[in-house]
Parts: C-alpha cells; structure tokens; sequence
C-alpha cells in the first residue's frame, strides 16, 4: 500500500541511477553523494510505496517487479525535469540556454558538429545537449527538444521539416575491392566479407521495413551472414573504412573520403530525413533557431556532398 505522503524527486532520481548501475556504489559515483545516502533514498522510496525495490544478488542489485514497474514514470519525471532546467536556462524572448538535439550516431559525429558550429557563432549564449542515438527519443515526453529522424515522425503535436534523402549504398575500400574482388550483381556477397549491425532496435527495423519499401531486390537482412557485427552504425562506418569488409555508408559521406568505392549502384536505399519538435516549443526563440539551423544546415550538407540526391521526398 502506497503511503499518503510526498514523495522526493531526489528518491527516484537515486532509483533511476541504481537501477541504471546496478549498484548502491556505482550509483553514488554517478551522483556525487554517498553510497548511505543512496541506501536511504532507496529505503524511503521503500517504505514510501510499501514494497521492495531490489534484491541483492552476486552481480549486483537485481529490481523487483515493482522497480521495473516503476521505471517508466521514474524516467518520465527524469525527463521533465531535465526539460524544465532547459527551459530555465536562458532569459526569456532571448536566443540562449540549454536545447537537446536528438540524432543517429553518424549524424552526429559526421554531419552535425559544423552546422553546430556554425549555429553557436551565430548564437554565443546557446548551449546544445547533444544526444547520439538510434533509439526514437519521445518528444512529447521531452526527452529532447528536437530530434532528427530517419522515419517520418507519426506523433501528434510534433512540428517536422522534411530536409532530403541520405542515400544510402553499399561500400568498401578499394584496398579491400583490390583484394577480393569488386562485386557486380547481389549473389557476388556471398564471397565477401560483410559488415551489419548486431541486433534489431526500433530504429533498424524501422529503416529495414523502408528499404524493402523504396527497393524490393535489397537482400533480406535476416539472411545476410555479417562477418563482423556492430550495434553501432559509426563502429560499422570505421569497420569498413578501415576495409574490414563491404557495409552501407551513406553516399554522400563516402564521397569525401577518397578510400571508399560505391559498389551495386542498384542497391541504393533511401533514408528521408526529417527534422522535429514539439509544437510547443514554437514559441521558444532558442528551440525556433536551433531548429531553423538544423533544416537550413542539413539542406545545404546534402547539396554540398550528394547534389544527385532528390529535394522532396517521393
């Protein structure tokens, strides 16, 4: 029976890093107070909700049914905190403060850092939380401000801007090519290393379901046996341009880097890209001009390295 009294901000907090660590200690570390503190938090959250939360164990402090009950409205109070220091960080009608940007790790690391860049010489008071993920960050929730998104966001009170494809192709270094061969048509992989991803999130679901969408003859990703395997998609981009094998690479990408060839043309797969926001945040001046930067720099990376790459989505 759930106790008839307020419950801390700080409890769950602490309950979200022990959960996420595993440990009283290791969550300690991450917060910057004491393991006894920690162990507090968790016995007044306890006692607060009448039921226990973890249970030790020899690797560590496993959560109940409870806790993993628990953990979606934990991590929701997470994020609407987080979203309300954002919101307080910069003076009101004015372009500063705290704004979170959700992107895929290549995006990010690739494409992103000069827009960036560019956007905070504009804007020196702005400051961006950037977030490298393939996981489909919930706008609604605040997890971020703003996300980029390689499938058409469908939530309801989102803003989208549709900035172009990032097409995407198969690719190898030439050293690689030079040393097994350069492929001509689909049943030429099967002589070859390849390069994949590890596991199935949302997200790759999500591209693979447009693939077979935009080009029926992509090969079925179930039946490709990857040499090598990465649950990241910038770890796969280095894997294959350090030619341990053939991989997908985005076409524009590839073209600034002299080593990689573009292999089976035929096998091009479309990636629209949208940028998105929650509708409230269109009257936020920083939220407005980071997201005006984001679909004005896209747009022009896309000219500048895949010109060839069609404006509108087909």
């Amino acid at each position: 029976m759930i106790v008839d009294r307020e419950i801390s901000w700080d409890y769950y907090r602490t309950f979200l890093s022990v959960l996420r660590d595993g440990s009283l200690s290791a969550a300690a570390r991450e917060l910057g107070i004491t393991q006894p503190t920690v162990g507090r938090h968790i016995g007044a959250l306890e006692e607060a909700i009448g039921y226990q939360l973890f249970i030790r164990s020899p690797h560590g402090l496993v959560p109940t049914d409870a806790a993993i009950a628990l953990k979606p409205y934990a991590e929701n109070l997470s994020a609407t905190a987080a979203a309300l220091v954002r919101a307080a960080s910069g003076e009101v009608g004015k372009i500063e403060g705290a704004v979170r940007i959700s992107a895929s790790d290549v995006i990010g690391v690739e494409v992103l850092p000069p827009i960036i860049a560019a956007m905070q010489d504009t804007y020196p008071k702005l400051e961006i939380e950037l977030s490298l993920s393939d996981t489909i960050e919930d706008l609604l929730r605040r997890e971020a401000d703003i996300a980029i998104r390689m499938t058409e966001p469908v939530q309801d009170a989102i803003v989208m801007r549709y900035v172009g494809n990032f097409r995407v192709g198969f690719h190898a270094t030439s050293s690689y090519l030079q040393k097994m061969g350069t492929p001509m048509k689909k049943e030429d992989l099967e002589g070859h290393r390849l390069v994949g991803f590890d596991r199935k999130t949302p997200f790759i679901r999500a591209i693979l379901q447009n693939m077979k969408k935009e080009n029926p003859a992509i090969p079925d990703a179930d039946q490709i046996p990857f040499a090598t395997r990465a649950d990241s998609n910038l770890a796969q981009l280095a894997l294959v341009r350090a030619g341990a094998g053939i991989g997908m690479c985005q076409i524009g990408l590839a073209k600034r880097d002299e080593r990689l060839k573009h292999i089976l043309p035929e096998f091009e797969v479309a990636l629209h890209t949208w940028v998105a926001m929650h509708e409230n945040l269109r009257t936020s001046p920083r939220c407005r001009a980071v997201f005006t930067a984001l679909v004005d720099g896209l747009k022009a990376h896309l000219k500048a390295t895949d010109p060839e790459a069609p404006s509108s989505k087909r």
